[in-house]
């Protein structure tokens, strides 16, 4: 039955796909790698105690009358310096490692490569693309090329990626194993990460932060493409006949499952802007405008005094304080 299960179990390991240890981007790449020098570091002590645990259990079982008994015994300087001296040093070298990788990988930090045998390129653009997680699916925005897609993205090949990533309602992990390490999406908050892919492929996308009822299908493909693909993939997107003004991402925001990739050829500039400051909707009042009531800075204007029109247009929603 053992046998059974242990089998049964390695058969379904064999159909698993460890990208996180066989990444496509140089973040992810570096992060693989200490995983991989941590592991080794604490393996350095772990398997000595365990082996040293197991055959002490053995050599000192009751039924060995051969082994030494020495009751008096109670102290070794040799073994004292063993015990503490490479605990020690393999704590100091794993906390030296683990202190830069810390900083080197920052996620709010830009890329000072491109890959491990490749400078960045003074000359190369960076491609910005402004993240939201919606119930249950994602928007990617990108504000130089005037597009939108939902469920997918894409980017060029050894280009860096500056994501700027923010939720539309509850707390989301925006993760792409081949890429980078999960970044946490929340609403109100801006969060950042600097990422380039590697290698032309298409890699998985998901939350890793439960989200509700549709957070099994909350997926998306994330596309590696060379130069001339990506424009072409460009292309396609501005070949939609469908735009994303502020009326057409109010019924997007609304919660569905399972959503398909769709994609939108023209973007209202600052739609970004307005969902993190959760004032998509123009009848809400933005956190800013809050924020500065809240300072003393303005007070709000009375709701009879508003132009309800130009409320919706301008969003004149506040009055200069007058002391």
């Amino acid at each position: 039955m053992r046998f059974g299960t242990v089998a049964a179990f390695g058969a379904l390991l064999s159909g698993c796909n460890f990208v996180v240890m066989a990444p496509s981007g140089d973040i992810a790449s570096q992060q693989r790698d200490l995983i991989v020098i941590s592991t080794i570091l604490m393996l350095i002590i772990v398997i000595p105690v365990i082996s040293l645990t197991l055959f002490f259990a053995w050599r000192y079982r009751q039924s060995n009358t051969t082994a030494k008994y020495d009751p008096e015994w109670s102290h070794s300087t040799r073994l004292e310096v063993i015990i503490w001296a490479a605990p020690l040093a393999i704590i100091i070298a794993l906390g030296a490692i683990t202190w830069i990788s810390t900083h080197t990988l920052d996620p709010y930090r830009p890329l000072d490569r491109i890959s491990a045998d490749k400078p960045l390129n003074a000359d190369v653009k960076p491609i910005t693309v402004e993240v939201v997680a919606l119930d249950w699916k994602w928007l990617f925005i990108y504000p130089d090329l005037g597009i939108s897609t939902v469920n997918e993205l894409a980017a060029p090949v050894d280009v860096p990626i500056n994501f700027k990533i923010t939720a539309a309602s509850v707390m989301n992990s925006f993760y792409i194993p081949a890429l980078a390490g999960q970044i946490y999406a929340m609403a109100g908050m801006e969060t950042k990460l600097h990422a380039v892919i590697n290698e032309p492929g298409d890699y998985t996308g998901f939350s890793s932060n439960y989200s509700g009822a549709g957070f099994s299908g909350m997926r998306f493909t994330f596309k590696g493409l060379e130069q001339d693909d990506f424009d072409k993939w460009v292309e396609t997107v501005k070949a939609s006949e469908t735009d994303l003004t502020r009326n057409a991402y109010l019924e997007l925001e609304k919660p569905t499952e399972n959503a398909p990739v769709n994609y939108y050829a023209k973007t209202d500039s600052n739609l970004y802007d307005v969902i993190l400051d959760m004032c998509a909707d123009p009848s809400d009042q933005c956190m800013s405008e809050l924020a500065m009531v809240d300072a003393g800075l303005i007070c709000l204007a009375p709701p009879k005094v508003l132009d309800q029109t130009a409320a919706l247009a301008d969003r004149p929603r506040f009055s200069p304080r007058v002391e």
